[in-house]
């Protein structure tokens, strides 16, 4: 891969801890900057409709403090979109949501809610946002993508994090492959993340085409016991040493 592979750094769990008291620590901000010193290519959070984690003071607070970019993830839901189109982040991500879910659970089916996400892609690249659909690695779906104007996928990978068997593991590889060759041919940007840990993400780094991990859960956990810093640095080095 002639370009190095970047990282994107989703801080969701930093606020999640915060949540448990609705206190004021630890700073989903400072947790911001720290990833950042420590050389991550992005800052990711999700604004959810429940609120379990990031708040609305969050975001706003990190679009003044992220250096790098921010990219909010959301659902389309009329309320997070005008929370999104007043902030201006530099990129958002559609996802799917339901409330009784642990975390994203799949892709955002965008064949079947194409005129609602074509129609808020145009909202938010008319003010300059960037947009990124979070898709299966599936080909019908990334040519609906294609067709909302959207510029960028993020292939959810948590298939392949989920994934026991040596087949299950190969076979969910050559999904996100394919998938991510067939996006370049028609001029989609690939992104990819979900489950994403220290031992599975090498396997990733490998498939040609994908410019950034967004790795959140697997980080935030490992800097319970080294600190954030040493967890991002930690992730850097397996990136680079797997390409």
């Amino acid at each position: 891969m002639s370009k190095q592979l970047k990282l994107g750094i989703n801080i969701d769990h930093v606020a999640t801890v915060r949540q448990a008291r609705r206190g004021n620590t630890p700073d989903p901000a400072y947790a911001a900057a720290l990833c950042e010193l420590a050389g991550c290519d992005s800052i990711v959070c999700h604004l959810r409709e429940d609120r379990r984690h990031i708040q609305d003071r969050d975001v706003y607070l990190l679009k003044q403090v992220v250096k790098t970019y921010l990219n909010l993830e959301m659902a389309l839901s009329d309320e997070i979109v005008k929370i999104a189109l007043d902030v201006k982040p530099y990129q958002v991500t559609l996802v799917p949501e339901k409330r009784e879910e642990l975390t994203t659970e799949g892709g955002l089916d965008v064949i079947k809610n194409f005129e609602k996400i074509r129609d808020n892609v145009k909202k938010f690249t008319k003010k300059g946002i960037r947009v990124s659909l979070f898709i299966e690695p599936d080909r019908r779906q990334i040519e609906a993508g294609k067709k909302t104007g959207a510029g960028f996928i993020e292939i959810h990978t948590g298939r392949y994090a989920d994934a026991k068997t040596e087949q299950e593991i190969k076979r969910e590889l050559e999904k996100i492959s394919d998938a991510a060759n067939y996006a370049l041919s028609i001029n989609l940007r690939v992104n990819a993340g979900h489950g994403l840990d220290y031992k599975n993400t090498p396997a990733i780094c490998r498939i040609k085409g994908i410019e950034e991990l967004n790795i959140g859960y697997s980080i935030i956990g490992r800097a319970v016991f080294t600190g954030l810093e040493s967890a991002v640095r930690e992730m850097r080095d397996v990136m680079k040493e797997s390409v």
